[in-house]
């Protein structure tokens, strides 16, 4: 727990489907001085990732529609009855390619600055050789050059570890339910002109096989689904 009731509280939501392997490995790594709650998202897992999650001191919620969106949705929809205007919500990815440590550098600029969101980009960051694969690379590039062409905002990647103050996280009413929620976030963010930044988070290749990018129905549907959200937006 936070010690100085000064500060906002952090919660973390962990969007999380068939992740038994590595969702331990994520809470465990979790800096508990800083964070109020975990809430891992049980997003229609077929194996042990609730009971592992549960087990690791995290809160469960399940949400059976399969989307990342969705997931996300559940989550602040939990958190609506908690958080306060200045708390700051964390998305993390369960997988555990992200560095949950490193949590302190997605938070610090809205605690200690007037920013309102932070995304942890893996392009800026140091990341494991082959934790990007090629799509994933090229999609960043292009969705990136694209919110910059339409809608005048700097990125330079739409990775999921990300920060938000809850205020401006109900200010930018969310609604993607599966692929866009991470583009959408940014896009909106810049059409309501909050103070974002980005900093630089390591990167590793991700325990298991990825369900979006580890597939090429899953590339196909996610990257279109990006470029669907910007043009939907200009």
């Amino acid at each position: 727990m936070i010690a100085d009731k000064m500060l906002p509280s952090v919660y973390v939501i962990i969007p999380a489907f068939n992740e038994s392997l590595s969702i331990g490995k994520v809470i465990n790594d979790i800096p508990k001085d800083l964070v109020t709650e975990i809430v891992v998202v049980n997003n229609g897992s077929t194996d042990n990732t609730e009971n592992i999650a549960k087990n690791h001191g995290a809160t469960i919620l399940t949400e059976n529609r399969k989307g990342y969106g969705y997931s996300c949705l559940k989550g602040m929809d939990y958190l609506s009855s908690k958080a306060k205007s200045n708390d700051i919500i964390v998305f993390l990815d369960g997988d555990y390619s992200d560095f949950p440590k490193e949590i302190s550098l997605v938070i610090n600029p809205i605690i200690h600055t007037s920013y309102q969101m932070v995304i942890g980009s893996r392009v800026l960051g140091e990341r494991q050789s082959g934790s990007l694969l090629p799509q994933q690379i090229a999609g960043n590039w292009l969705a990136t050059k694209l919110i910059k062409l339409f809608f005048n905002a700097e990125f330079s990647d739409l990775g999921p570890f990300r920060a938000i103050s809850w205020n401006a996280l109900k200010e930018i009413n969310m609604q993607d339910k599966t692929f866009g929620w991470t583009v959408e976030m940014q896009i909106k963010a810049a059409k309501n002109k909050l103070k974002f930044t980005e900093v630089p988070v390591s990167y590793r290749k991700r325990i298991g096989k990825s369900k979006v990018s580890g597939t090429i129905k899953g590339t196909f549907m996610a990257g279109y689904k990006i470029l669907f959200t910007i043009f939907k937006y200009i």
